[in-house]
């Protein structure tokens, strides 16, 4: 098998070959675009499942660095009043949003229902914190006074079902004025009912899934639109939380637009609010037949299987945080990479495909590469306890756009684009099972004690986020119930036993 991969590999990169002239194609289009990697990915959304005032985000952002080089800022301003759209063939993201007359309302869903909310006053001054206190009481009490239907569980269904529930949908004016409404509003600012709290042990996991997908068809997934960019969750228990939507951006973009959301919180502006009079909220009418009906019941049962499929386990582990990596003369990201390595082969006796996020927002529409965790020096450090240094170098090749799966997604994309024959690189077994990521981890550190947290890649994967702080990592684990090999708890548990040996491995060093 490998001779074979070989043989394939070598005749794709060979002078002349397949691969040399999509690579010229690629060069191209690099010259004639920002970002090609951005061009690439945004062209091919494929069908997979999946309070703060624009005015005081427009130029106020510090200048972000990572390693003494600064980052690129454009995505920020995308983040706002954009959502994804299904399409036929391949989903989109429109960007209503613009840095004067763009949008000037948000969508506040409660109870299932959803509202228009203007932020701005009629002189053009955004509503003081009152005032939008007293609008989100109305909402709150006219959302108990109509008929309810959770409209926003279409959006959780398979890309090419809602495609066509949302052709079917559009059909009626009145559906479609209030599905354009919420696709420009600025964000969406979700208003759930409290939750059962089972136990302490449980909260942060059980409030995890809560942001992510809202519990279920009996609880506050109806109060989601999944395709919107930014959905901002609140619960009546004081629970909250930011649902995002990965089209326009990664985790660590959205941290610091929360991380600023936070501070500007501490130290808002006091504002008297003008004696002006506020029109009530808009309620967002859905008018619906047999079809959509037939859709909504297909689209709750679905999200019910994918809700109780998905098993999420956050904990906090307070033993040590980044700081005594640190004093180790070592990178708090890579030690943590070597310890779910470590608690991978523990549970499962196997080094797997597992990747890291780099991002590429050095370079211009940067979004993000694959480091590729596992190595030979990985696998012996495993076996032998020994060695972590490789991962700085593989992490640092990432970041400065030396990563090959963006490369060679680019050279599958300009393939396909052309009409070509698929190359057989792409289809040979060893590329398979390299990109069949059955560990998917990511840092997105904050300023605050939270943690992002996403589904994985595989049926038979998992998912691992986590947050360094000086004194301890919060950490988030996703598995799918469905897959008997994998188990959520037991990868966590097996995490912390590994974080404690490396330790005291290190521990006499200090």
């Amino acid at each position: 098998e490998l001779q074979h991969t070989r043989k394939i590999v070598q005749k794709f990169g060979c002078p002349g070959g397949q691969g040399e002239k999509l690579q010229r194609e690629l060069i191209k289009r690099a010259k004639h675009s920002h970002n090609w990697v951005r061009i690439a990915l945004n062209n091919h959304i494929k069908h997979v499942n999946i309070m703060i005032y624009l005015d005081r985000l427009y130029g106020k952002l510090a200048l972000e660095y990572m390693r003494g080089q600064p980052l690129c800022m454009e995505l920020f301003p995308q983040l706002f009043s954009s959502c994804r759209i299904p399409g036929p063939k391949h989903d989109h993201v429109v960007h209503y949003g613009r840095p004067r007359r763009g949008p000037a309302h948000i969508t506040v869903v409660r109870n299932y229902q959803f509202f228009q909310l203007d932020v701005y006053n009629s002189d053009g001054t955004p509503l003081t914190e009152s005032q939008i206190h007293a609008q989100l009481l109305r909402i709150r009490s006219q959302s108990w006074k109509t008929d309810k239907q959770p409209m926003g569980i279409l959006t959780s269904e398979h890309r090419h079902t809602w495609g066509q529930a949302y052709t079917r949908l559009l059909r009626d004016k009145i559906n479609k004025e209030s599905v354009r409404l919420i696709e420009k509003s600025i964000f969406t600012l979700c208003l759930d009912s409290p939750v059962m709290r089972i136990s302490d042990e449980k909260y942060s996991s059980r409030m995890a899934a809560q942001i992510l997908h809202g519990g279920g068809t009996f609880s506050n997934s109806g109060n989601r639109w999944f395709d919107k960019t930014l959905q901002f969750v609140v619960g009546e228990d004081g629970s909250w939380g930011l649902l995002y939507e990965h089209a326009t951006a990664e985790g660590p973009p959205i941290s610091t637009l929360l991380d600023h959301v936070l501070e500007y919180c501490k130290k808002p502006d006091r504002v008297r609010a003008p004696l002006i009079p506020l029109p009530m909220p808009k309620k967002l009418y859905f008018y619906i037949n047999s079809e959509i009906k037939w859709d909504l019941e297909m689209a709750k049962q679905n999200l019910d299987i994918l809700i109780n499929d998905l098993d999420i386990k956050c904990f906090n582990f307070q033993r040590f945080g980044k700081e005594f990596v640190k004093q180790l003369k070592l990178s708090p990201n890579s030690f943590i990479q070597v310890a779910i390595q470590l608690a991978y082969y523990r549970v499962h006796s196997e080094v797997c495909a597992a990747c890291d996020i780099a991002s590429l927002r050095m370079f211009r529409g940067g979004r993000t590469d694959y480091i590729r965790s596992p190595t030979n020096q990985m696998l012996s450090f495993i076996w032998a306890f020994d060695d972590d240094a490789v991962s700085v170098s593989t992490t640092r090749d990432s970041l400065m756009g030396q990563g090959i799966d963006r490369h060679l997604l680019g050279l599958k994309l300009q393939a396909i684009e052309e009409g070509l024959s698929l190359p057989r690189i792409f289809m040979d077994t060893a590329y398979g099972l390299a990109t069949h990521w059955k560990l998917r981890t990511g840092q997105v550190p904050t300023n605050t004690d939270s943690v992002m947290c996403f589904g994985p890649l595989a049926p038979d994967g998992y998912a691992v986020c986590y947050n360094p702080q000086p004194d301890h990592v919060h950490f988030s684990v996703t598995a799918f119930n469905c897959c008997e090999e994998t188990n959520a708890e037991k990868l966590a548990l097996t995490l912390e036993r590994s974080l404690r040996d490396l330790q005291e491995l290190f521990q006499p060093t200090v």
